[in-house]
Protein backbone atom coordinates (compact mmCIF):
# COMPACT_ATOMS: atom_id res chain seq x y z
CA UNK A 1 0.00 0.00 0.00
CA UNK A 2 1.14 3.53 -0.77
CA UNK A 3 0.97 6.35 1.76
CA UNK A 4 1.67 10.06 1.35
CA UNK A 5 2.39 12.10 4.47
CA UNK A 6 2.14 15.87 4.10
CA UNK A 7 4.70 17.17 6.59
CA UNK A 8 6.26 14.05 8.04
CA UNK A 9 8.95 15.48 10.34
CA UNK A 10 6.92 16.89 13.24
CA UNK A 11 6.31 15.54 16.73
CA UNK A 12 3.41 13.35 15.64
CA UNK A 13 4.22 12.61 12.03
CA UNK A 14 7.86 11.60 12.55
CA UNK A 15 6.85 8.73 14.84
CA UNK A 16 4.36 7.56 12.23
CA UNK A 17 6.94 7.72 9.42
CA UNK A 18 9.47 5.78 11.47
CA UNK A 19 7.03 3.00 12.27
CA UNK A 20 5.64 2.83 8.73
CA UNK A 21 9.17 2.59 7.32
CA UNK A 22 9.60 -0.70 9.20
CA UNK A 23 6.40 -2.18 7.77
CA UNK A 24 7.00 -3.89 4.39
CA UNK A 25 3.35 -3.52 3.38
CA UNK A 26 3.67 0.28 3.19
CA UNK A 27 5.41 2.28 0.47
CA UNK A 28 6.02 5.57 2.28
CA UNK A 29 6.19 9.00 0.62
CA UNK A 30 6.68 12.35 2.35
CA UNK A 31 5.79 15.72 0.84
CA UNK A 32 7.34 18.80 2.44
CA UNK A 33 9.83 21.61 1.79
CA UNK A 34 12.77 19.37 2.70
CA UNK A 35 13.99 21.38 5.68
CA UNK A 36 14.40 18.40 8.02
CA UNK A 37 14.41 15.43 5.70
CA UNK A 38 17.80 14.25 6.92
CA UNK A 39 15.82 12.80 9.85
CA UNK A 40 13.74 10.55 7.60
CA UNK A 41 14.37 6.79 7.79
CA UNK A 42 16.00 4.91 4.96
CA UNK A 43 13.60 3.85 2.25
CA UNK A 44 11.19 6.77 2.62
CA UNK A 45 10.57 8.63 -0.66
CA UNK A 46 10.70 12.42 -0.59
CA UNK A 47 8.70 14.88 -2.69
CA UNK A 48 10.09 18.40 -2.25
CA UNK A 49 7.26 20.89 -2.64
CA UNK A 50 5.44 23.60 -0.73
CA UNK A 51 1.90 22.29 -0.26
CA UNK A 52 0.65 25.88 -0.10
CA UNK A 53 1.73 26.31 -3.72
CA UNK A 54 -1.03 24.25 -5.25
CA UNK A 55 0.06 24.33 -8.90
CA UNK A 56 3.63 23.30 -8.03
CA UNK A 57 2.36 20.49 -5.81
CA UNK A 58 -0.11 19.25 -8.42
CA UNK A 59 2.72 19.05 -10.94
CA UNK A 60 4.90 17.03 -8.54
CA UNK A 61 1.99 14.63 -7.89
CA UNK A 62 1.02 14.17 -11.53
CA UNK A 63 -0.09 10.60 -12.20
CA UNK A 64 0.27 9.45 -8.59
CA UNK A 65 -2.45 7.79 -6.52
CA UNK A 66 -2.40 6.68 -2.89
CA UNK A 67 -4.07 4.33 -0.49
CA UNK A 68 -3.77 6.94 2.26
CA UNK A 69 -3.00 10.66 2.25
CA UNK A 70 -2.10 11.93 5.72
CA UNK A 71 -2.40 15.68 6.33
CA UNK A 72 -0.43 17.10 9.28
CA UNK A 73 -0.12 20.78 8.32
CA UNK A 74 -3.72 21.75 7.54
CA UNK A 75 -4.87 24.50 9.88
CA UNK A 76 -7.48 26.54 7.99
CA UNK A 77 -10.41 25.97 5.66
CA UNK A 78 -8.37 26.98 2.60
CA UNK A 79 -5.84 24.23 3.39
CA UNK A 80 -8.39 21.42 3.28
CA UNK A 81 -10.20 22.96 0.29
CA UNK A 82 -6.87 22.79 -1.55
CA UNK A 83 -6.35 19.19 -0.45
CA UNK A 84 -9.78 18.24 -1.71
CA UNK A 85 -8.91 19.64 -5.12
CA UNK A 86 -5.56 17.84 -5.11
CA UNK A 87 -6.65 14.42 -3.83
CA UNK A 88 -10.32 13.84 -4.64
CA UNK A 89 -10.37 10.69 -6.75
CA UNK A 90 -6.67 10.05 -6.09
CA UNK A 91 -6.73 8.43 -2.64
CA UNK A 92 -8.70 5.70 -0.91
CA UNK A 93 -8.43 7.56 2.39
CA UNK A 94 -7.62 11.10 3.50
CA UNK A 95 -6.66 11.38 7.19
CA UNK A 96 -6.89 14.86 8.70
CA UNK A 97 -5.15 15.84 11.93
CA UNK A 98 -7.53 18.01 13.91
CA UNK A 99 -7.16 18.71 17.65
CA UNK A 100 -8.73 17.61 20.92
CA UNK A 101 -8.74 21.30 21.86
CA UNK A 102 -11.76 21.53 19.54
CA UNK A 103 -13.93 19.77 22.13
CA UNK A 104 -16.39 21.93 24.05
CA UNK A 105 -14.79 24.40 26.49
CA UNK A 106 -15.71 24.42 29.25
CA UNK A 107 -16.61 20.76 29.03
CA UNK A 108 -19.99 19.63 30.35
CA UNK A 109 -18.28 16.39 31.40
CA UNK A 110 -14.57 15.93 31.99
CA UNK A 111 -14.72 12.50 30.29
CA UNK A 112 -14.39 13.21 26.58
CA UNK A 113 -15.77 10.99 23.82
CA UNK A 114 -15.81 11.57 20.08
CA UNK A 115 -19.45 12.58 20.52
CA UNK A 116 -18.54 15.52 22.77
CA UNK A 117 -19.66 18.78 21.14
CA UNK A 118 -17.03 20.72 19.22
CA UNK A 119 -16.91 24.32 20.45
CA UNK A 120 -14.09 26.50 21.76
CA UNK A 121 -14.89 30.21 22.13
CA UNK A 122 -11.41 30.97 23.55
CA UNK A 123 -9.05 29.79 20.79
CA UNK A 124 -9.13 30.63 17.09
CA UNK A 125 -6.81 27.70 16.35
CA UNK A 126 -9.46 25.31 17.65
CA UNK A 127 -12.29 27.03 15.80
CA UNK A 128 -10.32 26.78 12.57
CA UNK A 129 -9.86 23.04 13.14
CA UNK A 130 -13.62 22.68 13.73
CA UNK A 131 -14.26 24.53 10.47
CA UNK A 132 -11.87 22.20 8.61
CA UNK A 133 -13.63 19.16 10.03
CA UNK A 134 -17.03 20.51 8.99
CA UNK A 135 -15.86 21.09 5.43
CA UNK A 136 -14.29 17.65 5.09
CA UNK A 137 -17.31 15.81 6.50
CA UNK A 138 -19.53 17.75 4.11
CA UNK A 139 -17.39 16.50 1.22
CA UNK A 140 -17.68 12.97 2.60
CA UNK A 141 -21.47 13.14 2.87
CA UNK A 142 -22.10 14.87 -0.44
CA UNK A 143 -19.25 13.65 -2.66
CA UNK A 144 -17.91 10.49 -1.04
CA UNK A 145 -14.52 11.99 -0.18
CA UNK A 146 -13.00 9.25 2.06
CA UNK A 147 -12.04 11.32 5.10
CA UNK A 148 -10.97 10.15 8.56
CA UNK A 149 -10.61 12.74 11.34
CA UNK A 150 -7.98 12.27 14.07
CA UNK A 151 -7.90 14.50 17.16
CA UNK A 152 -4.62 14.35 19.11
CA UNK A 153 -4.39 15.83 22.57
CA UNK A 154 -1.05 16.86 24.10
CA UNK A 155 1.49 14.64 22.32
CA UNK A 156 5.22 14.94 22.99
CA UNK A 157 8.43 13.21 21.89
CA UNK A 158 12.10 12.92 22.76
CA UNK A 159 12.68 16.51 21.60
CA UNK A 160 10.35 18.37 23.97
CA UNK A 161 9.04 18.39 27.53
CA UNK A 162 5.36 19.20 28.19
CA UNK A 163 4.80 21.90 30.81
CA UNK A 164 1.81 24.02 31.73
CA UNK A 165 3.16 27.47 30.81
CA UNK A 166 6.04 28.26 28.47
CA UNK A 167 7.19 30.89 25.98
CA UNK A 168 7.64 30.98 22.23
CA UNK A 169 10.82 28.88 22.31
CA UNK A 170 9.23 25.88 23.98
CA UNK A 171 9.78 24.38 27.40
CA UNK A 172 13.58 24.49 27.81
CA UNK A 173 13.54 27.73 29.82
CA UNK A 174 11.12 26.12 32.28
CA UNK A 175 13.42 23.09 32.60
CA UNK A 176 16.37 25.41 33.12
CA UNK A 177 14.52 27.27 35.85
CA UNK A 178 13.78 23.95 37.55
CA UNK A 179 17.46 22.97 37.40
CA UNK A 180 18.39 26.35 38.90
CA UNK A 181 15.66 25.81 41.54
CA UNK A 182 13.83 28.97 40.52
CA UNK A 183 10.08 29.42 40.68
CA UNK A 184 8.04 27.90 37.85
CA UNK A 185 4.46 28.77 36.94
CA UNK A 186 1.64 26.25 37.21
CA UNK A 187 -1.80 27.29 35.91
CA UNK A 188 -4.67 27.39 38.41
CA UNK A 189 -4.18 25.40 41.57
CA UNK A 190 -2.52 22.61 39.58
CA UNK A 191 -5.28 20.11 40.28
CA UNK A 192 -6.93 20.00 36.83
CA UNK A 193 -6.42 16.71 35.01
CA UNK A 194 -4.43 16.52 31.80
CA UNK A 195 -3.54 13.73 29.38
CA UNK A 196 -0.07 13.42 27.87
CA UNK A 197 0.80 10.93 25.13
CA UNK A 198 4.24 9.89 23.89
CA UNK A 199 4.37 10.08 20.10
CA UNK A 200 5.25 6.41 19.56
CA UNK A 201 2.04 5.44 21.36
CA UNK A 202 -0.01 7.85 19.27
CA UNK A 203 1.52 6.37 16.11
CA UNK A 204 0.20 2.89 16.96
CA UNK A 205 -3.39 4.07 16.88
CA UNK A 206 -2.91 6.29 13.85
CA UNK A 207 -1.29 3.59 11.71
CA UNK A 208 -4.07 1.20 12.69
CA UNK A 209 -6.53 3.59 11.04
CA UNK A 210 -4.57 3.77 7.78
CA UNK A 211 -6.17 1.65 5.10
CA UNK A 212 -8.92 0.72 7.56
CA UNK A 213 -12.28 0.98 5.80
CA UNK A 214 -14.12 1.12 9.15
CA UNK A 215 -12.37 4.42 9.84
CA UNK A 216 -13.68 6.27 6.77
CA UNK A 217 -16.29 8.88 7.62
CA UNK A 218 -15.41 8.70 11.32
CA UNK A 219 -13.56 10.82 13.90
CA UNK A 220 -11.21 9.47 16.57
CA UNK A 221 -9.06 10.84 19.34
CA UNK A 222 -5.90 8.94 20.17
CA UNK A 223 -4.40 9.47 23.62
CA UNK A 224 -2.88 7.72 26.59
CA UNK A 225 -5.25 6.49 29.30
CA UNK A 226 -3.02 8.07 31.96
CA UNK A 227 -4.43 11.28 33.45
CA UNK A 228 -2.24 13.48 35.67
CA UNK A 229 -2.75 16.78 37.47
CA UNK A 230 -0.50 19.66 36.46
CA UNK A 231 1.07 19.40 39.91
CA UNK A 232 1.92 15.76 39.20
CA UNK A 233 3.27 16.63 35.74
CA UNK A 234 5.69 19.23 37.11
CA UNK A 235 6.68 17.11 40.11
CA UNK A 236 7.46 14.18 37.80
CA UNK A 237 9.74 16.41 35.73
CA UNK A 238 11.47 17.75 38.84
CA UNK A 239 11.96 14.20 40.13
CA UNK A 240 13.53 13.17 36.84
CA UNK A 241 15.88 16.18 37.08
CA UNK A 242 16.69 15.36 40.69
CA UNK A 243 15.71 18.83 41.94
CA UNK A 244 13.20 20.33 44.33
CA UNK A 245 10.15 21.86 42.66
CA UNK A 246 9.35 25.51 43.48
CA UNK A 247 5.86 26.07 42.05
CA UNK A 248 3.78 29.23 41.91
CA UNK A 249 0.10 28.63 41.22
CA UNK A 250 -1.43 31.44 39.18
CA UNK A 251 -4.93 31.68 37.73
CA UNK A 252 -5.18 31.07 34.00
CA UNK A 253 -7.19 34.28 33.61
CA UNK A 254 -4.38 36.33 35.15
CA UNK A 255 -1.76 34.60 33.00
CA UNK A 256 -3.86 35.27 29.90
CA UNK A 257 -4.09 38.97 30.83
CA UNK A 258 -0.42 39.34 31.76
CA UNK A 259 0.81 37.35 28.78
CA UNK A 260 -0.66 39.78 26.24
CA UNK A 261 2.11 42.32 26.83
CA UNK A 262 4.66 39.63 25.93
CA UNK A 263 2.72 38.41 22.88
CA UNK A 264 1.58 35.14 24.50
CA UNK A 265 -1.88 33.77 23.66
CA UNK A 266 -2.61 32.11 26.98
CA UNK A 267 -6.33 32.71 26.59
CA UNK A 268 -6.35 30.02 23.92
CA UNK A 269 -3.62 27.75 25.26
CA UNK A 270 -4.70 27.89 28.91
CA UNK A 271 -8.28 29.16 29.34
CA UNK A 272 -9.37 27.39 26.17
CA UNK A 273 -7.35 24.23 26.70
CA UNK A 274 -4.92 23.31 29.50
CA UNK A 275 -6.89 24.73 32.42
CA UNK A 276 -9.83 22.42 31.72
CA UNK A 277 -9.76 18.87 33.10
CA UNK A 278 -9.91 16.31 30.30
CA UNK A 279 -9.89 12.54 30.49
CA UNK A 280 -10.36 10.72 27.20
CA UNK A 281 -12.53 7.69 26.60
CA UNK A 282 -10.46 5.77 24.03
CA UNK A 283 -12.88 2.90 23.56
CA UNK A 284 -13.72 3.89 19.98
CA UNK A 285 -10.14 3.77 18.67
CA UNK A 286 -9.58 0.52 20.58
CA UNK A 287 -12.58 -1.09 18.89
CA UNK A 288 -11.25 -0.18 15.44
CA UNK A 289 -7.57 -0.73 16.31
CA UNK A 290 -7.40 -3.50 18.97
CA UNK A 291 -3.61 -3.21 19.25
CA UNK A 292 -3.89 0.41 20.45
CA UNK A 293 -2.51 0.52 23.97
CA UNK A 294 -0.28 3.29 25.29
CA UNK A 295 2.75 1.70 26.94
CA UNK A 296 5.02 4.69 27.70
CA UNK A 297 4.13 6.08 31.13
CA UNK A 298 4.72 9.80 31.62
CA UNK A 299 7.58 9.26 34.07
CA UNK A 300 9.24 7.03 31.45
CA UNK A 301 8.62 9.40 28.54
CA UNK A 302 10.03 12.35 30.47
CA UNK A 303 13.26 10.51 31.19
CA UNK A 304 13.59 9.56 27.53
CA UNK A 305 13.07 13.19 26.50
CA UNK A 306 15.37 14.69 29.14
CA UNK A 307 18.16 12.24 28.30
CA UNK A 308 17.91 13.18 24.62
CA UNK A 309 17.63 16.93 25.20
CA UNK A 310 20.65 17.00 27.51
CA UNK A 311 22.71 15.30 24.81
CA UNK A 312 21.64 17.78 22.11
CA UNK A 313 22.42 21.45 22.88
CA UNK A 314 20.48 22.54 19.79
CA UNK A 315 17.29 21.47 21.59
CA UNK A 316 18.12 23.72 24.55
CA UNK A 317 16.56 26.92 23.20
CA UNK A 318 17.03 29.77 25.63
CA UNK A 319 14.07 32.11 26.09
CA UNK A 320 15.05 35.24 28.06
CA UNK A 321 11.71 36.90 27.29
CA UNK A 322 9.83 34.08 29.02
CA UNK A 323 12.28 34.28 31.92
CA UNK A 324 11.44 37.98 32.32
CA UNK A 325 7.73 37.24 32.04
CA UNK A 326 7.93 34.59 34.76
CA UNK A 327 9.87 36.87 37.08
CA UNK A 328 7.35 39.68 36.56
CA UNK A 329 4.45 37.36 37.37
CA UNK A 330 6.25 36.14 40.50
CA UNK A 331 6.88 39.75 41.57
CA UNK A 332 3.26 40.73 40.90
CA UNK A 333 1.92 37.86 43.00
CA UNK A 334 4.34 38.60 45.84
CA UNK A 335 3.34 42.28 45.78
CA UNK A 336 -0.32 41.36 45.90
CA UNK A 337 0.28 39.05 48.86
CA UNK A 338 2.09 41.81 50.79
CA UNK A 339 -0.97 44.06 50.59
CA UNK A 340 -2.74 41.63 52.90
CA UNK A 341 -0.01 41.46 55.51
Amino acid sequence: MKALLIGGTGTISMAIVRQLALDPQWDVWVLNRGNRNECLPEGVHSIIADIHKEAETAEKLEGMTFDAVCEFVGFRREDVERDYRLFAGRTRQYIYISSASAYHKPAANYIITEGTTLSNPYWQYSRDKIDCEAYLMKQYRENGFPVTIVRPSHTYDERNIPVGVHGNNGSWQVIRRMMEEKTVLIPGDGSSLWTLTFNTDFAKGYIGLMGNRRAVGEAFHITSDEALTWNQVHQTIADALGVQLHPLHVSSDFLAFAGKSFGYDYEGALVGDKSVSVVFDNSKIKRIVPEMHATVRFDQGIRIALDNIMKHPELQRADPDFDRFTDRVVDAVETARKTFL
